[in-house]
């Protein structure tokens, strides 16, 4: 049997398959059962991303198709299904169907209609080129943009013919930016970019250029056993079993796609232990929000299902409870947390300061299928009472992210929603005494966006409370997420018009409001950010952010971007210089120093929505930048046990002068988690003058004293001594010809390896 905190669990059973021991949970197997079984209930034509179960559907609709224009329309969506599904021969044979048609002159060729082919055929000689290159023969420089090293395709097939049909259609319409984005990216492929690229379609380097050189920051997911090839999916980035290494959880979206855990072995390596954790059977689930709801110091993972699916996106979540011995239970059921809405947007937070974390559910409504938002209310008992009605956050709508933060400074933790249907809606809570209860206490969130001017992007994704210019106040970042199709990115990025929605940066006025400052930011950019999160990339004491960008698109081939913090003055792009520009779905971000060398790392989950649009994870090794740090792990005692909510205040002496650095505990933004250990950058301080945390559930404040830079501590609310904790550190396996990435300045040819 196992124990844990108050509460016994279930017995489970213990297997040997070809030496691999395979735990199993009764409630674990009855969840895996439940999720095939809703599974095989949906309806594939439904689901527009069940592409592989509609060939056949469509393949009959064309056997009884009557007169041309129906088998065209037919056609085109079977060619559709065929590229989603990575048949890509097949797939163009359709389109050739289609070619035949129009030239029989049965049929008039609606001018849309035909662009769409023409993309379609382009995209599915991209696609061939990338399956033959980047999946068959991956590697650290496969698709990151531009196009270098190792990652220039050594089977051109795919690219040459992308590029005959895209420089047709472009001679024929030279003002589709779609066709001329999709060119450049075909020729950066081939390492023919920008010189073979023709001159009147060339998107110039010049517009990809880095602000700043960060220095590259190698991808050594492969090297250390994270090579992980999936569609879009979640990210828990934890030490979960205590030893001092961040471990890796991580998720993928397919309804039968298995979650995955691996175990950092403190030396260069991971080993994956999916079986021995009990996970197997876990299924789907596109995001990931880790916790401890049951206050016992480990942290457990809630995994969110049915994202974008709409009526069809009527899955369970699961709360995996950390049994501490390297097994999750699924605890769902007992915990009083079985619903079936789509969502992927939660946050755990104490939103009546009773030291428990609470949970909030942001729930996607569309086409008249409505599901409201949920709160539950953390019993104390390892279950939940949903009570959102009771204090006004019932909200419908189609909710993509959430997060939380005390942006107010009142004591309570507030709540920001990013929505595809609308703008951001930030809930102030009012705290105890308000007109409605809940079950230990009452809380009341009032809507404020407008008054606090949150009121831009129309349509968002990602988003994030985080103190960008180190005032000790949360700020507020909401990014866009409307765009036509991968030509917006392309006038983005040339500095043309555009209807796309972009990102908005708030500033916090310390009064309750918020002022725009995108611009003068460097934010105001089309970003179609999905996945995203932050950390401080350089350890100079500012929070940079890292975007995961895309959409379901096949054709939505951007780069994920990096934004390096100047100072709290700007944001420099930094993306070509770092090598952070990955080409692929970008999902799941988390910030982490992995091999505890002092610098932050940042691990990436890749890949879309559709069966053949998988790809391979990242880890992008930290290369240091020379200055100090400070790790603290902080334990609540009245407060939760991870302290999520908790302030940190660090008092430093840099260059002789007092500088502060604020953070908040958390696991991050709104899609990927970070640890809850906090890694904080000090810039060239070279001494801490003290140390203040605010609790939130008592109101106090804890001064430390006689803390040392580059070292990490353990600190136990209330109490005056804090454990020292000796973290040991590896270097990365490094490849012979790592980094091989192109510099920040795209006229120089030059590339950085081990040596030089």
């Amino acid at each position: 049997m196992l124990v844990a905190a108050g509460m016994v669990a279930a017995p489970y059973s213990v297997f040997a398959d070809a030496g691999v021991q395979r735990v199993t949970f009764p409630s674990n197997l009855k969840m895996s059962a439940l999720l095939d079984k809703i599974s095989k209930e949906q309806n594939p034509m439904q689901n527009p991303f069940r592409a592989s179960e509609q060939i056949a559907a469509y393949q009959q609709q064309l056997a009884t198709a009557t007169g041309d224009r129906d088998r065209v329309v037919t056609l085109m969506r079977l060619g559709q299904a065929l590229l989603e599904t990575g048949d890509y021969d097949s797939a163009l044979e359709r389109y050739a169907d289609v070619e035949r048609i129009f030239a029989s002159e049965h049929v008039a060729v609606d001018e849309k209609l035909g662009v769409q082919l023409s993309i379609n055929k382009a995209l599915c000689y991209l696609r061939m080129g990338e399956q033959q290159n980047c999946c068959s023969n991956h590697n650290p420089d496969s698709c990151i943009f531009p196009i270098h090293g190792e990652g220039i395709h050594t089977k051109p097939r795919g690219s040459r013919d992308a590029i005959a049909v895209l420089t047709d259609m472009l001679t024929k319409r030279p003002g589709d930016l779609r066709a001329r984005w999709l060119l450049n990216i075909a020729y950066s492929t081939l390492g023919e970019y920008p010189s073979k690229v023709p001159p009147g379609f060339l998107i110039e380097p010049k517009y990809f250029a880095s602000d700043y050189d960060i220095k590259p920051f190698p991808d050594v997911a492969e090297a250390v056993g994270l090579d992980v090839d999936t569609l879009a999916g979640g990210l828990v980035l934890e030490d979960f079993d205590g030893d001092g290494f961040l471990d890796v959880m991580v998720s993928a979206w397919g309804s039968h796609d298995q979650m995955r855990f691996f175990h950092n072995n403190g030396n260069g390596t991971f080993t994956e232990r999916t079986e021995q954790a009990g996970l197997v059977g876990e299924m789907g689930g596109l995001s990931m929000i880790s916790c401890d709801y049951n206050n016992d110091g480990k942290v457990d993972v809630l995994v969110m299902r049915g994202a974008w699916l709409s009526s069809e996106g009527h899955y369970p979540m699961s709360l995996l409870r950390n049994n501490g011995d390297g097994t999750f239970t699924d605890v769902t059921e007992q915990a009083g947390l079985m619903r079936f809405f789509p969502s992927q947007a939660a946050v755990w937070f104490d939103f009546d300061g009773d030291g428990w974390l609470d949970l909030f559910i942001g729930n996607e409504s569309a086409g008249g299928d409505n599901k409201p938002c949920e709160l539950y209310h953390n019993n104390h008992d390892g279950t939940f009472t949903e009570c959102a009605a009771a204090v006004g956050l019932d909200k419908v709508g189609f909710f993509k992210g959430v997060v939380s933060a005390d942006y107010n400074h009142d004591g309570r933790p507030d709540l920001l929603l990013s929505r595809r249907d609308g703008p951001p809606v930030l809930f102030r809570n009012d705290g105890p005494g308000g007109p409605y209860t809940v079950p230990r206490g009452g809380c009341y969130f009032t809507d404020v966006s407008d008054e606090a001017n949150i009121i831009d992007p129309g349509q968002s994704f990602g988003c994030a409370f985080f103190d960008y210019d180190n005032d000790g106040w949360a700020d507020i970042l909401v990014c866009g997420y409307g765009v036509q199709d991968v030509g917006d990115i392309a006038a983005d990025y040339m500095h043309m018009p555009t209807s796309g929605q972009k990102a908005h940066l708030y500033h916090n006025n310390h009064d309750g409001t918020f002022t725009d400052v995108s611009r003068q930011m460097g934010m105001n950019k089309i970003i179609q950010t999905m996945g995203i999160n932050f950390g401080d990339l350089d350890n100079d004491g500012f929070l940079d952010v890292y975007c995961g960008t895309g959409d379901p698109s096949f054709s939505m081939l951007i780069p994920n971007r990096m934004f390096r913090n100047d100072g709290g003055q700007r944001f420099q792009e930094v993306t070509t210089s770092g090598g952070f520009g990955q080409l692929q779905k970008g999902h799941a971000i988390a910030f982490g120093d992995i091999n505890n060398d002092g610098d932050q790392d940042i691990y990436s989950v890749a890949g879309g929505a559709v069966q053949a649009d998988h790809f391979h994870h990242q880890l992008f090794a930290n290369p240091g930048h020379g200055n100090n740090w400070l790790k603290l792990k902080l334990e609540g005692v009245r407060t939760n046990r991870v302290a999520i909510g908790a302030e940190i205040s660090v008092f430093a002496l840099e260059n002789g002068k007092e500088r502060k650095i604020y953070r908040t505990v958390g696991s991050g933004a709104s899609f990927g988690a970070t640890t809850y250990r906090q890694e904080i950058g000090l810039g060239k301080s070279d001494t801490i003058e003290r140390v203040e945390i605010f609790w939130p559930v008592t109101g106090q404040t804890q001064v430390l004293k006689g803390l040392a830079i580059n070292q990490a501590y353990h600190i136990r609310e209330g109490d005056d001594q804090v454990e020292l904790m000796h973290l040991k550190s590896f270097a990365w396996p490094l490849p012979a010809n790592a980094p091989h990435l192109v510099l920040h300045n795209p006229t120089r040819s030059a590339v950085l390896s081990p040596n030089s």
